[in-house]
C-alpha cells in the first residue's frame, strides 16, 4: 500500500467479513464513549466526540486511489480508533463512497450507542452492512462489560436498534462478544437472546476475546461459545472462529506500512501466510528481528502487532 495513505489501512483479512480495506476517523487518538474492557485499543475515558475530524474528500481520495490500482475489496469498512458514529460528517461521507465502492460492500462497525440519534440513523441506513454490538442486555453487566460515557443505558439503545431494524434495507449484524466471569452467566446470555430476538438482525456473530485486550480479562473456549449460540434458538448466529482464509490476492506492504497496519489490527501467522506476499513476510519477519513488531498469544493463537 501506498506510503502516502492516512485514513484507510489494510487490507485486513476478516474472519466475519472477508477481505476488507478499513477506513479510520480517528487516526491520531482513541476516540470512544465506550472503554470496553476487551477493546484491542489503549484504555482511554470515553468521550462523544472526536477531534479533528477528517474531511470526508480527503478519505475518498484515498480510497478512490487504492481501487484504482488494486482489486475491489469484499468490503470498505468505516471504523476508528474508537467509535465511528462520532464522526458527524458520516452521512455526506457514505454518499460519496456509494459512488466509488464498484463491486465493493460498505460496511459500519458501531458499537450501536447512538441509534437513537436521527442524523447517526439516516447515515447508517446508506451502508450494504450495518454490525452493532450487544454485549449485555441489562445495565450492570453493559456498564461492567463495556464502560460507557455516563448517561448512556443499554434498554435505550436496545429500544432503537428494534426500531431501527424496522427502517433498515441492508445487513443487520448484532455482535456478541463473550468475556469469561463478565458476560458468560446464562441470565445474561438470556437477557441478550429476548433483547436479539426483537431486534430481529440478519445474523448474530458470536465471538470471544481473541486480540491482546485493553484490560486483563480472558476468553471463554469455542465449546462455551457454541452452547451459548445454541441459545439463539430460530436465528442465524455464527460463532466466529478463526479459520483458513482461503484463496485471496497477494498483497504488498512496505515496512513503514507494515507498522501502521498492525497498529491498527493484530493479525494471526495464518492470516499472514493467507494474505501477503513472500517480500512482505520479509519485511515482518526483519521487523520482528528489530523488535519492532512483537508475538502475543491470545487464546493458544499468536498474533503479531506493532
Amino acid at each position: 500500500m501506498d506510503t502516502m495513505y492516512k485514513y484507510i489501512f489494510g487490507p485486513v483479512l476478516s474472519r466475519r467479513f472477508g477481505l476488507s480495506l478499513g477506513i479510520d476517523l480517528s487516526p491520531e487518538k482513541k476516540s470512544c464513549n465506550f472503554d470496553c474492557l476487551y477493546c484491542e485499543l489503549e484504555k482511554a475515558r470515553p468521550i462523544d466526540k472526536i477531534e479533528n475530524q477528517p474531511d470526508p474528500d480527503d478519505i475518498v481520495k484515498e480510497v478512490h486511489d487504492y481501487l484504482s490500482k488494486n482489486h475491489y475489496p469484499d468490503v470498505i469498512t468505516t471504523t476508528a480508533n474508537g467509535e465511528p458514529t462520532l464522526y458527524t460528517r458520516l452521512n455526506e461521507l457514505i454518499d460519496k463512497l456509494n459512488k466509488i465502492k464498484g463491486s465493493s460492500k460498505t460496511l459500519i462497525l458501531s458499537n450501536g450507542s447512538t441509534i437513537n440519534n436521527p442524523t447517526v440513523r439516516e447515515a447508517l441506513k446508506k451502508f450494504d452492512i450495518v454490525k452493532l454490538s450487544l454485549d449485555a442486555a441489562d445495565q450492570k453487566t453493559f456498564e461492567k462489560i463495556d464502560r460507557p460515557l455516563k448517561g448512556i443505558k443499554i434498554d435505550d439503545i436496545i429500544k432503537g436498534m428494534i426500531s431501527f431494524r424496522k427502517e433498515y434495507k441492508g445487513s443487520l449484524v448484532l455482535e456478541v462478544l463473550v468475556v469469561k466471569h463478565i458476560n458468560d452467566k446464562k441470565e445474561v446470555i438470556e437477557k441478550i437472546v429476548e433483547a436479539a430476538k426483537k431486534i430481529n438482525p440478519d445474523r448474530i456473530d458470536i465471538s470471544t476475546v481473541d486480540r491482546p485486550p485493553a484490560y486483563r480479562v480472558f476468553p471463554v473456549d469455542n465449546q462455551t461459545l457454541y452452547e451459548i449460540a445454541k441459545m439463539f434458538e430460530g436465528l442465524n448466529v455464527n460463532v466466529a472462529t478463526r479459520k483458513s482464509g482461503g484463496s485471496v490476492q497477494k498483497v504488498h506492504l512496505d515496512k513503514e506500512d507494515i507498522i501502521k497496519t498492525f497498529k491498527n489490527r493484530a493479525y494471526t501467522e495464518s492470516d499472514i501466510e493467507t494474505l501477503f506476499d513472500d517480500e512482505t513476510k520479509k519485511n515482518i519477519l526483519d521487523l520482528l528481528s528489530q523488535n519492532q513488531l512483537k508475538f502475543y498469544t491470545v487464546a493458544n493463537l499468536k498474533f503479531i502487532k506493532a
